[in-house]
C-alpha cells in the first residue's frame, strides 16, 4: 500500500468497486425509492438489494438492517430509540471509551429525560471485565452499550461474554460496531466464523447483541451511509420523525447511490476477512515492533493481542503528537493524533485518560490504521521519517 494512507480508521479508501455501483445508479437516473414509477421501482430494486447483501455478508436478516446517514445517526438512534422505547427503567450504562456519538446520546437523555447514566472503567489496557459490568447493571438498566474495538487505541472487547451476562439479565445490548466490523469477522448471529487467529473466537459479537452499528467508509465504501442492525421484535422510538421510511423507524429519503456503493463494500471486505485479518495484523505487529525499536519515547497504547488487526497507536514522549502529525503529513504520511472526530481539540484524550495515561503524555499520541498491509520500503520509509521528524521537533517538555 501507499505510505500515504495510514489513516483508514478515520475512513478507508473507496473500494473501485463501491465507485461503480454508485456511477451505476446515477447514469440509470436518480430517482426517489419511494416514488410510484418505473424509476422509483428501480431505486427500491437497488435498496433491498444492498439490505440483502448486507445482511448476508454480517449475519443478519435484511428485516433487521436499516439504513442510516452514517455510523453517528446509527448510535444516536440506537442508544436514544432503544431507551425511549423500553419500559424497563431510566438507567443506561455505558463504558469509559466510547464514541462520542453513544457518549453524547447518553448526556442527551440525561439532560432532557432524567435518565441516569452508567460509566463502567477500563484497565491499561482499554478492556471492561465481567465484574465491572456486573457491578454497574441495576434491575432499572434499561440498554447497555459497549463498543465492540475502540477506534482509538484498537483494543477489543470480549463482547459475547458480556452480551450474554446482560441478556442472562434481561438487559438489551448495544454495540457500535463501526471500528470493528470492516476488519474482523462480525456476525449479528452466531453463523460467521472467524479465521483462526482472529483473537480466538468464533465469531463477534453473536446472538445475545439487540442492536449493531456499522458505516460505509470503514469498509472502503462512501462516506454518508450506514446501517443499524436491529433484532426482530425489539421495540425501537425514531430520531427522526417524516416518511416512515426504513420500516417506520428512520424517516428520510434513502441514499441510494451511497447505499448501492456501501453494498458493494462490504461485500468486498467480508468475502475473505479472516485471510485479510491474519495478514494486516502481521504488518501490524512488525510496525509496531520497528517503531518502539527505532523511534525514542514510542510506547504502544490499548491491548498488545486483543486489538484491530491493522491498528497500531502510540504515545511518544517528549513530542508534541499534533506537531509530529503535521511533519509527516508534510512528508506525505497521513496518519491521526487520534478519533477523527475529536480532531482539532485541544483537551486530551478521555479515552487515554481512561487508561490511566497522563494528560501531558496523551498529547503524544499518534495512531496508524493499515487498509492493506504495509511492504518493507514502506515501513523502512515510516521508520525513518517519523524518528528523523521526531528528533527535529522534540521538546523538552509537553
Amino acid at each position: 500500500m501507499s505510505t500515504g494512507s495510514l489513516d483508514a480508521a478515520a475512513t478507508a479508501p473507496l473500494r473501485p468497486e463501491a465507485r461503480a455501483a454508485m456511477l451505476a445508479v446515477w447514469d440509470a437516473g436518480q430517482a426517489n425509492a419511494s416514488s410510484v414509477h418505473a424509476a422509483g421501482f428501480r431505486a427500491r430494486s437497488t435498496v433491498e438489494e444492498a439490505r440483502h447483501t448486507i445482511a448476508a455478508a454480517l449475519g443478519a436478516l435484511p428485516s433487521e438492517v436499516i439504513f442510516t446517514s452514517g455510523g453517528t445517526e446509527a448510535n444516536t438512534l440506537a442508544i436514544v430509540g432503544l431507551a425511549l422505547a423500553r419500559p424497563r427503567g431510566r438507567h443506561i450504562v455505558v463504558t469509559a471509551i466510547e464514541h462520542p456519538s453513544v457518549l453524547e446520546s447518553c448526556r442527551f437523555l440525561e439532560r432532557v429525560f432524567g435518565f441516569e447514566l452508567s460509566v463502567v472503567p477500563v484497565d491499561s489496557y482499554g478492556l471492561v471485565t465481567r465484574e465491572a459490568v456486573a457491578e454497574a447493571l441495576r434491575p432499572d438498566t434499561t440498554l447497555l452499550s459497549i463498543g465492540l474495538a475502540n477506534g482509538e487505541v484498537g483494543t477489543v472487547q470480549a463482547l459475547p461474554a458480556l452480551a450474554e451476562l446482560a441478556h442472562s439479565l434481561g438487559v438489551p445490548v448495544h454495540t457500535d460496531a463501526v471500528q470493528a466490523a470492516a476488519s474482523l469477522p462480525v456476525s449479528f448471529g452466531s453463523s460467521r466464523a472467524a479465521g483462526a487467529g482472529t483473537a480466538g473466537v468464533t465469531a463477534w459479537p453473536g446472538a445475545n447483541i439487540a442492536a449493531l452499528t456499522v458505516a460505509s467508509h470503514k469498509f472502503g465504501g462512501p462516506q454518508g451511509a450506514g446501517a443499524l442492525f436491529l433484532r426482530g421484535g425489539v421495540p425501537i422510538e425514531p430520531v427522526l420523525h417524516g416518511g416512515g421510511q426504513e420500516g417506520g423507524a428512520r424517516s428520510g429519503t434513502e441514499n441510494v447511490a451511497g447505499i448501492a456503493g456501501f453494498a458493494a463494500a462490504v461485500a468486498v471486505a467480508t468475502r475473505d476477512i479472516g485471510t485479510a485479518a491474519l495478514a494486516l495484523m502481521r504488518s501490524r505487529d512488525e510496525l509496531v515492533e520497528r517503531l518502539c525499536a527505532g523511534v525514542p519515547g514510542a510506547a504502544l497504547t490499548g491491548h498488545p493481542d486483543e486489538r484491530l488487526p491493522g491498528h497500531a497507536s502510540f504515545t511518544i514522549a517528549g513530542v508534541s503528537g499534533e506537531s509530529l502529525l503535521v511533519a509527516l503529513d508534510a512528508a506525505g504520511l497521513a496518519v491521526s493524533s487520534g478519533s477523527a472526530c475529536a480532531a482539532g481539540k485541544s483537551e486530551p484524550s478521555p479515552v487515554l485518560l481512561a487508561l490511566g495515561i497522563s494528560p501531558e503524555l496523551s498529547h503524544t499520541a499518534l495512531r496508524f490504521t493499515l487498509s492493506e498491509p504495509l511492504g518493507p520500503s514502506s515501513l523502512d520509509r515510516i521508520v525513518e521519517v517519523l524518528r528523523s521528524e521526531r528528533q527535529r521537533i522534540a521538546v523538552t517538555s509537553v
